[in-house]
């Protein structure tokens, strides 16, 4: 099966090259897209030293919309989602985040955090659905092209269509993975700020009505 892997990210020149550079060596990954949403760092440059597949966008249009780009873009039967500020992802975990849905076994796998950091951990134990960690079938993905407006909202979007549908879902833990947080990224107040912003699109999605 065809795979490609798509990265959304907005200024993560800094940390995005360890995303990418366990993409590369792995041989199962057939296309890499890395989307740099409205980025005003060298969040592009750096990926193209990795794939020659760089969607660069004028404007910052959210992650759901850079998803969606991505998306559009790619030529694959299964897609692979990942975050640009990963923390400690190996091949083995995108492996074991691939396998349920190449074997059939999943429509859909969600990947949650495991003895990463204390409060990534927690923040996806209460919330598994916001992970932004997937790998899914393409006929599936090509849903998410709906959910462009929806930013951060995204992945709860997703995930009310995916229970909607009675799709089958399961659950890979990424041991010993994390991210950056916000507050690490732009400093306490911005990252706050910025927090209380991602929470906002993420509520307003509850009201949408997924078909």
């Amino acid at each position: 099966m065809k795979i490609s892997a798509i990265i959304p990210a907005y200024n993560e020149a800094e940390r995005i090259h360890q995303v990418l550079g366990v993409l590369r060596k792995m041989d199962i990954i057939n296309e890499i897209i890395v989307v740099s949403d409205g980025s005003t760092d060298d969040t592009a440059a750096i990926a193209r030293k990795f794939t020659t597949h760089v969607i660069e966008l004028d404007d910052n249009i959210g992650k759901g919309g850079a998803i969606a780009k991505g998306i559009a873009y790619c030529d694959a039967e299964v897609v692979l989602l990942l975050d640009a500020d990963l923390i400690g992802l190996t091949e083995h975990h995108i492996y074991n985040l691939l396998e349920p849905v190449l074997k059939n076994e999943a429509d859909t796998t969600i990947g949650i955090f495991n003895s990463g950091r204390f409060h990534t951990d927690a923040a996806q134990k209460i919330t598994p659905f916001l992970s932004g960690q997937r790998a899914v079938k393409y006929e599936i993905a090509k849903t998410m092209l709906r959910f462009d407006i929806t930013r951060y909202g995204f992945e709860l979007a997703f995930t009310k269509y995916l229970r909607k549908k009675n799709l089958r879902v399961k659950k890979v833990f990424l041991h010993d993975v994390t991210h950056v947080i916000k507050e690490e990224k732009l400093g306490m107040i911005k990252g706050f700020a910025s927090r209380l912003k991602m929470y906002w699109q993420i509520v307003t999605t509850l009201s949408l009505n997924i078909k």
